[in-house]
């Protein structure tokens, strides 16, 4: 006798629908969201879930447990190359604005362009330009003059 256990595409969309439905319902009741990426804690998690629940008469082998472990590690890195890549693009694009202070610089802003010196510069992951008492972001610089 074979059993069918695969379900009809009404009854998957009937089943996302109610996933979808209840998702909503814990995140307004935990204030949590749901994300479509793993980080490295959801990783961790599984690992962790995976050793406490396998076959004690057949456990998980060395070579299976190692390579997870060195997945886990290369996530973890990763991370932490991306969260320096960001500090140091934020520290590059703030020292670049710092070197345009007291230059004569042309912007574009919309249809129009705006000569004037650098008066300051604003720190953070998108700094700005104080021109004309005026902020202004670095994209929209078109020439920078040498004083």
């Amino acid at each position: 006798m074979q059993i069918n256990t695969a379900m009809s595409a009404q009854d998957q969309a009937v089943v996302q629908q109610a996933v979808n439905t209840q998702n909503a319902k814990n995140a307004a009741a935990n204030g949590r969201v749901a994300s479509q990426e793993l980080g490295k804690d959801d990783f961790l998690k599984l690992l962790i879930t995976q050793l406490s629940n396998q076959d004690p008469t057949s456990p998980m082998e060395n070579t299976e447990f190692i390579a997870q472990m060195a997945q886990f590690s290369s996530l973890e890195q990763m991370t932490n190359m991306s969260t320096g890549f960001t500090k140091l693009a934020s520290m590059l694009s703030g020292s670049e604005a710092v070197s345009t202070i007291g230059k004569t610089v042309e912007l574009t802003v919309g249809e129009n362009v705006v000569t004037g010196q650098v008066q300051a510069v604003t720190r953070g992951e998108n700094p700005q330009l104080i021109v004309n008492g005026m902020p202004y972001s670095m994209e929209q610089i078109n020439k920078i003059y040498g004083n």
